[in-house]
């Protein structure tokens, strides 16, 4: 079906589409597609737009991944099928490796989405094998590649993710999150918190890494100085003033 231009929720469509297409190329697990209509409907309560405190996070992740030694994007099914080139925009423009990390895990499956990010022109795309073991959690992204997200010290972790989330950031490890529910474990937990839909956000946090890479580590440092508490609470206040005008 192509969704024409001229529809009201054209964009929302087209994403649903994409996700779809996703699910049937074997990349997105059914379980995906149900949690994207949940971020959906979060996104209905947010606005459909990037809160000003989340473009303040995004830029104190950017300034995080510029300053990092070892910064690593982790990917699953959904981030593929809906972003892939704009993960591979954001490797590039960071310095940052990619790994694919998948809950409803499958070689068949990694080997998918490593396809599509080869695609969207990824050189590198670890996952393929995994040889470390992240401990505090037992689902199947307690596996890695040691030379992706268990030697990192940035993780980019898209999309809700909480038990790894935790983990990671008990290891010693800064957690960046795009995670469209300012309540969730992941939100709460990450070192940063970009409360956005994950098509507005990767390409803004691009955009901001570009801005940023002349910036000296003075002022990098500086950006980097981020209460993600406040953040949340400000995001939570952004829903709760868009859903009072709403009703006005």
């Amino acid at each position: 079906m192509t969704v024409p231009k001229s529809h009201p929720r054209y964009e929302s469509l087209r994403i649903r589409e994409m996700l779809s297409a996703g699910f049937l190329s074997g990349a997105v697990a059914l379980e995906g597609v149900m949690a994207h209509g949940r971020g959906e409907a979060l996104d209905y309560i947010l606005g459909e737009e990037t809160p000003t405190t989340s473009k303040a996070a995004a830029r104190a992740a950017a300034a995080t991944l510029l300053l990092s030694s070892y910064p690593v994007i982790s990917v699953n099914g959904n981030v593929a099928a809906l972003c892939s080139r704009e993960i591979v925009n954001l490797s590039c423009v960071s310095s940052s490796k990619i790994e694919v990390n998948l809950f409803y895990d499958s070689m068949q499956r990694r080997r998918i989405i490593i396809g599509m990010l080869r695609r969207a022109g990824a050189r590198e795309v670890l996952g393929l094998e995994k040889t470390s073991v992240i401990e505090g959690f037992e689902s199947a992204r307690r596996m890695t590649s040691y030379d992706g997200i268990y030697k990192a010290d940035t993780v980019i972790v898209p999309l809700e993710d909480g038990d790894r989330t935790q983990s990671l950031v008990d290891m010693g490890k800064k957690v960046i999150t795009i995670d469209l529910n300012p309540l969730s474990r992941t939100a709460r937990t990450a070192s940063i918190t970009i409360v956005d839909n994950i098509v507005r956000a990767l390409p803004l946090l691009a955009s901001y890494c570009r801005e940023m890479k002349s910036y000296d580590t003075k002022q990098l440092e500086e950006i980097v100085e981020f209460d993600n508490m406040i953040n949340l609470k400000e995001c939570v206040q952004h829903i709760k003033e868009g859903l009072k005008d709403s009703y006005a």
